[in-house]
């Protein structure tokens, strides 16, 4: 069982065509069951859910009453603006057009309509950085550079009205239309044109050279229009969707249909659709039911379907088909044993640059030309997860096993087990994104504790030495070519966060180095510390050896001895020995000096 979302569409026009389309073998039905046998009538109803949308802005119209003028004068101002650059200095490409007319108390009315959406340089690109925002002080800015331009010629602008918006290529159609006033002539100037090929169809390129065209002719300034709209990147309302719900051959066609439409009554209540059964006696092919829903609801909110949204549809209809005694499963797109879809604008760059284009694009018109199934490249999608599975779980087991190695300097065995932890929950949550259906790309990162203890340059460099010597160990056990050089590349990246997490704690040490203040916070027990200790040859009071131990207490309490010998002897009192030692500490406790930065939770 399929269901998918062949198209989305705006407007009554392109509601008319895919009612049209669903009535070609039988009657479409709306949501409350009526039959669609006007299509006029129709096609009115849905118009009216199509209310208070809006598309992107991609055009602005401004209108000027200037000085009387001629025409030639205020052409060569805009030709001058053109190659400075309409918003900032440097964007030369964007498209305009102007027209000149009889404005009031015999002054000259400019028109000028500037394309601001991205303009593409071929279809094939997919870039969108020239886009101008359609806000306030952007329009203030091409404002100010347009009556300099004007000035410069001698021409004084003495009002503007307000400037008018439009989206698309009708917009940009209707924006030139509306420059015909009193039958004035238009002058459209762009950078895109038709690359001419024989026997081929042409295609749409942006070049260096501008090109203008004048005219009045109604029809050539459509044609132009629709010329620049094929590579203007505009970001049009969905109004509707095209679904699709597909079953195989041997159903129970009637059951089918009755399945379709219980889960159609139950999955878009409140909005307004329209379906219609194609194949319904043809016993040789796929039944299925093309409809049409509107994406507002009846409360006014939009609805905005994605991949986990999809998945959630085939499951329902699934359950309504067993309802009905049609024992079919859900099936997702990329299990269907058919070669993906191909766009126009691919079909166009593989003829255009064949051999040379892209990969993906070669392979998918490949597989169109040939019919290859799309199972093959899933099942190449799980290998490649599931090796890229094993080998963070490798990055991990070998963390965990430094972490736990006693021979390995303590500063690696620190870093370690702090890198395995956070790993392995970052791990955890991004794969439960995936369970659920989430995007993992999409997915906020999460913070996770690591030491900030100052260590010493030394102990960032044998810290660094044990990791990547571990790591080329474990490389060399990695049978599998493939997998060794995927896990090659995650050490890579794990070496270069060690390697930053290290360089910054030994500059943390040596910029206390720097304030001549003598810090006894390595001297403790913690592992850092007994590492630096070591290295320094520093006497450790703190060691395991019971029998130095006992000497060092017994030469302490000797000289505790004759210190006090000598204070008798002196005549001191016991009252003034009492307060001398309530002045004196009896416990030490060594911290490291206080830092904003410091790491606390340690």
């Amino acid at each position: 069982m399929v269901v998918k979302v062949l198209s989305y569409g705006a407007g009554s026009g392109s509601a008319r065509n895919v009612l049209a389309y669903q009535s070609k073998e039988e009657r479409a039905h709306d949501q409350d069951g009526r039959e669609v046998s006007d299509l006029n009538r129709a096609v009115r109803e849905w118009e009216r859910e199509f209310g208070n949308r809006k598309g992107s802005k991609d055009i602005v119209r401004f209108s000027y009453e200037l000085d009387n003028t001629d025409r030639e004068s205020v052409a060569r101002a805009l030709d001058s603006l053109a190659g400075e650059g309409f918003r900032h200095a440097g964007d030369t490409d964007r498209t305009y057009a102007f027209s000149v007319s009889a404005g009031v108390n015999g002054q000259t009315r400019l028109h000028l309509g500037l394309v601001i959406a991205h303009e593409k340089k071929s279809r094939a690109d997919r870039s969108s950085s020239n886009r101008i925002p359609a806000e306030l002080n952007d329009i203030h800015a091409i404002d100010a550079r347009l009556d300099s331009a004007l000035r410069k010629e001698g021409i004084r602008p003495i009002s503007r009205y307000p400037v008018d918006f439009a989206s698309g290529p009708k917009g940009l159609t209707a924006t030139l239309h509306a420059m015909q006033r009193d039958g004035a002539e238009v002058t459209l100037s762009t950078k895109t044109h038709i690359q001419r090929r024989e026997g081929k169809s042409g295609t749409y390129e942006r070049s260096n050279e501008r090109r203008q065209i004048t005219t009045k002719d109604h029809k050539e300034i459509t044609t132009e229009g629709k010329t620049v709209a094929a590579l203007m990147q505009t970001r049009q309302p969905r109004d509707f969707m095209h679904l699709l719900l597909s079953g195989p051959a041997n159903v129970d066609r009637d059951q089918f249909i009755l399945a379709g439409r219980d889960f159609l009554k139950e999955q878009f209540a409140g909005h307004r659709y329209a379906y219609a059964v194609h194949n319904r006696h043809d016993m040789q092919k796929h039944p299925h039911l093309h409809v049409i829903v509107s994406l507002r609801h009846a409360g006014g909110k939009m609805l905005n379907p994605n991949i986990r949204d999809f998945t959630e549809w085939r499951l329902r209809f699934a359950v309504k088909a067993r309802a009905r005694g049609i024992a079919i499963d859900r099936q997702k797109r990329v299990e269907r044993a058919g070669p993906p879809p191909v766009k126009r604008w691919e079909w166009e760059m593989f003829r255009r640059m064949g051999a040379t284009a892209p990969t993906n694009v070669i392979d998918k018109v490949m597989s169109k030309v040939r019919d290859k199934p799309t199972a093959p490249k899933l099942e190449m999608a799980r290998e490649k997860f599931d090796q890229t599975k094993r080998s963070i779980t490798r990055v991990i087991d070998m963390l965990e096993g430094l972490a736990k190695d006693k021979t390995a300097p303590s500063t690696a065995r620190e870093l370690s087990q702090d890198l395995s932890v956070a790993l392995r929950r970052e791990y955890n949550r991004l794969e439960a994104a995936i369970r659920e259906g989430r995007d993992p790309t999409q997915e906020k990162g999460q913070d996770h504790m690591l030491r900030s203890t100052p260590i010493s340059t030394g102990q960032a460099k044998a810290a660094k030495e044990a990791l990547a010597q571990t790591a080329i160990s474990v490389a060399a056990k990695i049978a599998n070519p493939a997998d060794r050089i995927i896990f090659e590349q995650a050490t890579k990246v794990i070496g270069k966060v060690v390697g930053l997490q290290l360089d910054a704690r030994a500059a943390k040490e040596k910029d206390r180095g720097q304030d001549n203040r003598k810090s006894t916070a390595l001297e403790t027990k913690s592992a850092a510390g007994r590492d630096h200790v070591a290295e320094q040859g520093i006497l450790n009071k703190t060691s395991n050896n019971r029998t130095f131990d006992a000497a060092r207490i017994a030469g302490a309490n000797t000289s505790r001895d004759v210190r006090e010998n000598d204070r008798e002897e002196r005549g001191h009192g016991r009252q003034e020995e009492q307060q001398r030692d309530r002045e004196v500490a009896k416990t030490i406790k060594l911290r490291p000096p206080p830092e904003k930065d410091r790491d606390r939770s340690r």
